[in-house]
């Protein structure tokens, strides 16, 4: 009885006080982010790959998860987000929006699907919001591929924008290294009004010095995410498996909240030895 109205005095707590950042008992909408960018009030966003920690994030009040192609290397076993393919991406996307109620669901459009033509990503684009039930899609790239977001936002898909580090141009770009340092910021803020201009509805700024970032928050109406871009921006994303300390080795710009690795590998290495010795089960995890 006691853990009975324990646990009834618990859900009436969190009926009484929603999760933080949560707006409202709805799911958010890209104007959800719009009208915290003009409140300036600061954002998360985290990378979400399964319907099981997307209930846990959605949970925990994170209003916004990306479905990225950081799978490939975080979650398939890639080197890189280059191999990773939309139907990969659907698959899920589809698991991430089932898991969450409350959070906006973003997925990426891999590499492929969409340099071709703006046909070509309009093609992807319904593919993610009718098979994955996305609500929105990110694509990666500068003023070359305003036609292609143009596009998406006139049949009525939601784009984010991503500049600074591209990871789909890892390759073009020398490796995971900053970008917009000296005149090269100049080209970056070009094509963040081109993107705005073209209609994304949020932008993402990877690896690019924390004074650039600041600058194009300022300039621009829509919201702008860092990730290794300082605080000065509009709201900020990470990994998932960086913030909890899943990663072996995680990078400079992510912060570890837990050491979840290590205790998975404790709690693991335990069951097994309990196993091997006959411990597990025990009568109470067994049938008569």
């Amino acid at each position: 009885m006691a853990v009975r109205r324990a646990r009834g005095k618990a859900e009436s707590a969190m009926s009484t006080h929603p999760a933080p950042n949560s707006l409202s008992s709805s799911r958010n909408t890209i104007l959800t982010f719009k009208r915290m960018k003009k409140k300036g009030e600061k954002f998360s966003m985290l990378t979400c790959y399964d319907s099981t920690m997307a209930t846990i994030f959605d949970e925990a009040g994170i209003p916004m998860l990306l479905v990225g192609d950081s799978a490939g290397n975080t979650f398939l076993g890639e080197v890189n987000t280059i191999p990773v393919t939309v139907d990969e991406i659907i698959i899920l996307s589809r698991s991430v929006v089932r898991g969450s109620s409350r959070a906006l669901v973003v997925a990426d459009l891999p590499f492929g699907s969409f340099e071709l033509s703006p046909e070509q990503a309009l093609a992807t684009g319904i593919r993610m919001l009718k098979e994955a039930g996305v609500h929105a899609v990110k694509i990666e790239g500068g003023a070359k591929i305003a036609p292609q977001l143009s596009r998406l936002v006139q049949a009525g898909i939601p784009v984010m924008g991503h500049l600074g580090l591209t990871p789909q141009s890892v390759n073009t770009l020398g490796g995971f290294r900053v970008q917009g340092r000296g005149d090269a910021g100049d080209q970056i803020k070009a094509d963040a009004r081109a993107l705005q201009d073209a209609g994304a509805f949020a932008l993402v700024l990877e690896l690019v010095p924390a004074q650039l970032a600041a600058e194009i928050a300022q300039e621009l109406s829509i919201p702008v995410i860092g990730i290794g871009a300082g605080n000065q921006v509009d709201g900020q994303v990470l990994v998932w498996t960086d913030v909890l300390g899943v990663t072996a080795v995680p990078p400079k710009l992510a912060r570890k909240y837990l050491e979840l690795r290590s205790e998975i590998l404790s709690a693991l290495r335990e069951w097994n030895q309990d196993v091997v010795t006959g411990e597990f089960p025990s009568e109470k995890e067994s049938f008569n």
